[in-house]
């Protein structure tokens, strides 16, 4: 890492060779400089949380710093935050900070940490550390989202402080770290049900929705990544102004939401997962805004057409920021719609998607649920979700859901899901057997779902006819896998491919004590699963 064009980042699924990208630039587009600027914002982020430790800080004087951390960490998921100039000022702001607390405490302030001293560190300390950092920046990625909307927790921002500032303990080793990855599961866990609770109380308890794939004539604008509250204040403001609004990929779920399907210019649902979008927007006639992960460097095609707000940048592509008031004003995003004009007769694909399975409406069912399971009619539940991704192997869990019994349920959730809705799998009882469940973001729903089947069983969650086959690709997976590992949940089915980062040793332990599964072929993991 000697040279200044030469990268080191293992933190997607994605990465060159299954084992890291080293070279100019990464799988997803990151250039060695913008990575290294990204080491940057997370080792300056470890001084900022030593010194928020060494000045006790807490409550309001420690507001600024906690909305740092969530900020920077966001930043740094796969496919957020490209722009160099963007990464330097995030640099700067928590200087800013770790010294204004400094002072006001009278303590000295922390330099930032060489993230060089973690990927250099001993193979088994260097994968437990980087457990411990990706899940740590998915949880802030769902506590940067609840906050948006005003819903914070205390000993979620006190813990991701705690987090940060261990990955600095040179000392540290499995004995600490491990217990550390499974408490970034348990506040994890409190994090997504403070998000589940934003969500529902801000815009209603999520009801099954059909979603049109269909485009109609006129002005448009797409909405992309899983920021609710940014789509409610688009929504707002193109209400009346003759511009219809469309989510794509992991916004699917938003139809389900009362408070935002009220809105009559919320038409419908653009796409597919993250990374078809180069194909999905070339011709659009319309602009996208990407308000979280995962954005594709843009290509020339639709480069001009794109914005991004919140944690998301992109060099030369329009930024909408927030103002003082935490608003934002997305009229250069409305005009583009206007001048673009959209089509001028209904485009798009035929067909719907089905979304809105949220623990809400699958729990007020469960007495259909467990009686069907009690007279033989469901024979198993497959929870089967996760991020999707351009590498080969994804097509395991098309083919899985297609060859799993007839009389079971398949639940699904994130992106990973779009590998499979199209399907039409028939119902049981009355119930459909794909129920979409929803966003990454909405995890803890399926949490509750299991929790509470247990409990009308009189079992535990690993003796329920339940089996989660995962897919994943960026740091919210892994903080989500944390979780369930944090809840004593074994027998997970993971892939397409085991975490670069994750060593033999780590992975020992992980098979050993929690018996993680990585995925083989659809045939031979159902012939397990069903014997």
């Amino acid at each position: 890492m000697s040279e200044t064009n030469t990268m080191f980042c293992f933190q997607c699924e994605q990465t060159a060779g299954y084992s890291g990208c080293t070279g100019a630039a990464g799988a997803c587009g990151k250039q060695a400089g913008t990575a290294r600027l990204q080491d940057e914002v997370t080792g300056a982020l470890v001084g900022l949380a030593l010194t928020v430790r060494a000045a006790g800080a807490s409550g309001d004087a420690r507001r600024a710093a906690d909305d740092l951390v969530m900020e920077g960490l966001f930043a740094t998921l796969t496919n957020v935050d490209f722009d160099d100039a963007e990464l330097r000022g995030l640099v700067a702001r928590v200087h800013a900070e770790r010294d204004a607390i400094a002072m006001a405490a009278r303590v000295e302030a922390a330099p930032d940490y060489d993230l060089a001293a973690l990927w250099n560190a001993p193979e088994d300390v260097r994968s437990l550390k980087s457990l411990v950092l990706f899940g740590l920046r998915g949880l802030a990625a769902y506590a940067y989202h609840a906050a948006a909307l005003g819903y914070r927790d205390d000993a979620v921002s006190s813990f991701l402080h705690e987090g940060l500032a261990a990955l600095a303990d040179a000392e540290a080793g499995a004995d600490v770290l491990l217990p550390l990855s499974l408490k970034v599961g348990e506040v994890n866990l409190r994090c997504m049900e403070l998000l589940d609770q934003a969500n529902t109380e801000t815009f209603g308890t999520p009801e099954p929705a059909t979603v049109a794939r269909a485009i109609e004539a006129g002005p448009f604008i797409v909405v992309s990544g899983h920021d609710l509250h940014d789509l409610k204040l688009l929504l707002d403001q193109t209400e009346g102004r003759g511009v219809n609004v469309y989510t794509h990929g992991e916004l699917l779920p938003a139809h389900a939401y009362p408070e935002l399907r009220r809105c009559a210019h919320l038409k419908g649902n653009l796409g597919t997962a993250w990374q078809n979008q180069r194909a999905e927007f070339a011709d659009l006639p319309a602009p996208i805004l990407f308000t979280t992960n995962c954005l594709m460097p843009p290509a020339a095609s639709y480069a001009d057409r794109v914005f991004t707000t919140g944690p998301v940048a992109y060099p030369g592509i329009v930024h909408i920021g927030a103002g003082v008031d935490g608003g934002k004003d997305f009229e250069p995003l409305i005009q583009r719609a206007l001048e673009l004009g959209g089509y001028d007769a209904p485009a798009g694909q035929d067909g719907t998607f089905v979304t809105g399975f949220g623990h809400g409406t699958v729990l007020g069912a469960a007495d259909t649920v467990v009686d069907a399971v009690k007279q033989g009619a469901i024979s198993r539940f497959f929870l089967v979700g996760g991020c999707d991704g351009a590498r080969p192997g994804r097509s395991y869990f098309r083919d899985f859901v297609q060859q799993a019994p007839d009389d079971s349920i398949i639940l699904t959730l994130a992106c990973g899901k779009f590998r499979f809705n199209d399907l039409d799998l028939g119902t049981i009882g009355g119930l459909p057997r794909i129920m979409d469940m929803g966003q990454c973001n909405d995890a803890y729903g399926a949490i509750r779902v299991a929790v509470a089947l247990a409990e009308a069983f009189e079992c535990g969650v690993n003796d329920l006819p339940l089996t989660l086959v995962l897919s994943w690709y960026e740091q919210k997976a892994v903080s989500i896998l944390l979780t369930l590992l944090h809840l004593g949940i074994r027998g997970i089915y993971l892939g397409p491919t085991l975490p670069a980062f994750v060593s033999p040793g780590v992975l020992d332990v992980l098979v050993r004590e929690f018996d993680v599964r990585p995925i083989s072929t659809p045939e031979e993991d159902l012939a397990t699963i069903l014997a």
